[in-house]
């Protein structure tokens, strides 16, 4: 589970929270309109997403009193397409000894022809040493599998059925990953850990799911990473975005391991299931120093895989990046990212792309599009015939023949700096060119995705930027400005963006996937239908907006059945 700064609350304060805040009309204008979130209060992990008789299910770490992290249980919702959602009852509450804190993040597999389980961490109190915390693991099982709801889940009195072994801190024990089966029958599970600031990936087998055994060694390890919350571990196939059941393997077969240790870190590798060895491809780009899945606001994702369309889906935590009274005030914090399907980049053996799922085309509406637009120097037009706060974006800018570009040394602990430092507004070379979305009218409020390219030490790079410095007339927010960065290609002729907006929500996915960054932002003046999208050039090289097409996007009723 990914554990927020604010750790712990009093008791007397948390039921003031309960009874007492009443949410406020103005904070609605930022609740999203298609991202999943739940009616109110606290939400934060993805847990357990599944595929199961028709429906998709998502789990996700909820406290049903508050909207401040706290009470933790499973909350459960249903869909049939991954956009359309419907509440349903918690799944699992603190209410065993082992869980008494909480029912922390886990994962779900599929188990004896296909049944679902759950496990997910507890974290209570030793029997025998009352003042000493412990996190362990617990099983769920539902109470009736033949239910295409899942309504009800029924703990196994086995609970628990792995606890930290000798040498681990058992504070740092936590987020099984789901299982799958090795070449030898048995089942396999990661669990998340460190030991003197090296992340670690425990591995633990089984032949029952009942009773585990710890590996001779973790599948992976990395020094100086710190904590691996919520890892994920699943394969992808060599060539192709189709996805693979989780168990899958073979020659054609490369894996993914993703952790979270203040961002979610990923490492694509070789996976041996004889001896449980992995091997990234690149060890300089090894979880917790390399690749992440998003530059921006996104944490403890979870994938699975979608045997209804033979996919990898993906979704991520999309914390507020507001201030804690501001959640009260609103009662409610967090949403769940919009669904991505995950592929390995054919271009390379290292890196993954990620695009939206395809359902967002069901969500259409209005349409417009515009061809060949020259944007010359410190060049801003405003798109017309579209406007609101939840759109599809996706813009093509052609480079020019002749690429001039300023000199920055770019790398991946500076990229972040530069674009914050840079900006949006200054004038550069070949850049900043890109979208102003939910701008006011006067462009007093914008939130600004761009592209730069730069003569790097190692080559010509492309910055990819998300500036969020004017997305808010409110002062109390954060605004970090987001930024990653990519060589740019021999003979590369444009570059893409493509962006979801939903109200406070922007995520972008630049350069074909390879490059996603997910900001929270707080307009007070570009809100709904006064939201607006312009394109710009700062460089002083002029370059051309090949294609742009905008689709307005339709509410999605999140009920309860």
């Amino acid at each position: 589970m990914a554990v927020p700064c604010i750790f712990l609350l009093c008791v007397s304060t948390l039921y003031y929270y309960i009874f007492f805040f009443s949410p406020s009309e103005l904070h609605q204008l930022h609740r999203t309109a298609f991202h999943f979130q739940p009616s109110k209060n606290w939400m934060n992990d993805p847990n357990g997403p599944m595929f199961y008789r028709g429906y998709y299910h998502l789990f996700y770490q909820w406290n049903p009193y508050a909207a401040v992290w706290g009470n933790i249980s499973w909350g459960h919702a249903v869909s049939k397409d991954l956009v359309h959602w419907h509440h349903l009852e918690v799944a699992l509450a603190p209410d065993q000894w082992y869980d008494m804190y909480g029912c922390w993040s886990g994962s779900a597999t599929f188990v004896n022809d296909g049944k679902p389980v759950l496990v997910y961490t507890g974290w209570s109190n030793v029997p025998s040493s009352p003042d000493r915390k412990v996190q362990m693991q617990a099983l769920a099982m539902p109470a009736d599998h033949e239910d295409p709801l899942l309504r009800k889940w029924v703990k196994a009195p086995q609970n628990p059925i792995v606890t930290a072994p000798e040498g681990i801190d058992s504070n740092f024990f936590r987020d099984p990953t789901t299982a799958w089966v090795g070449e030898d029958g048995k089942w396999r599970m990661l669990i998340g850990s460190q030991e003197n600031m090296t992340g670690l990936a425990l591995l633990y087998t089984s032949s029952d799911f009942l009773t585990w055994k710890r590996g001779s060694a973790p599948l992976h390890s990395v020094d100086s990473t710190g904590m691996w919350e919520c890892p994920d571990f699943y394969p992808v196939p060599l060539l192709g975005k189709h996805g693979l059941n989780t168990s899958s393997n073979g020659k054609d077969v490369m894996h993914v391991l993703k952790v979270s240790c203040v961002y979610d870190y990923y490492v694509v590798g070789t996976y041996v299931t004889s001896n449980d060895s992995f091997t990234p491809v690149q060890a300089d780009l090894d979880a917790g120093i390399g690749l992440r899945y998003d530059y921006g606001k996104y944490y403890a994702s979870k994938s699975f895989y979608d045997g209804n369309k033979n996919r990898r889906i993906l979704i991520g935590w999309v914390n507020e990046s507001d201030a804690e009274k501001a959640d009260i005030a609103k009662g409610w914090a967090s949403v769940q990212s919009f669904p991505r399907m995950v592929w390995l980049d054919p271009h390379t053996n290292y890196s993954i792309l990620q695009w939206p799922i395809e359902e967002v085309e069901s969500l259409r509406k209005t349409k417009v599009s515009l061809e060949s637009l020259p944007l010359g120097k410190e060049a801003i037009m405003q798109v017309k015939g579209i406007k609101g706060a939840q759109l599809e974006i996706d813009v093509d800018f052609q480079l020019p023949e002749q690429i001039q570009a300023e000199a920055i040394d770019v790398s991946a602990s500076n990229v972040e700096l530069i674009c914050s430092e840079k900006g949006a507004s200054r004038i550069g070379v070949l850049g900043p060119f890109g979208l102003l979305v939910l701008a006011s009218d006067d462009l007093v409020e914008q939130t600004a995705i761009f592209f730069v390219i730069v003569q790097s030490k190692d080559g010509l790079k492309v910055l990819v930027c998300s500036d969020q410095s004017r997305s808010s007339l409110e002062t109390n927010l954060d605004k970090t400005s987001y930024g990653s960065s990519y060589s740019l290609k021999g003979g590369q002729t444009y570059l893409n963006l493509h962006i979801l907006v939903d109200h406070s929500v922007v995520e972008t996915f630049a350069l074909g996937g390879r490059v996603c960054i997910t900001c929270r932002v707080y307009p007070t003046k570009a809100i709904d239908q006064a939201a607006r999208v312009f394109v710009f050039n700062n460089g002083t090289v002029p370059v051309l907006v090949k294609n742009l097409v905008i689709w307005e996007l339709a509410d999605v009723l999140i009920d309860t059945l």
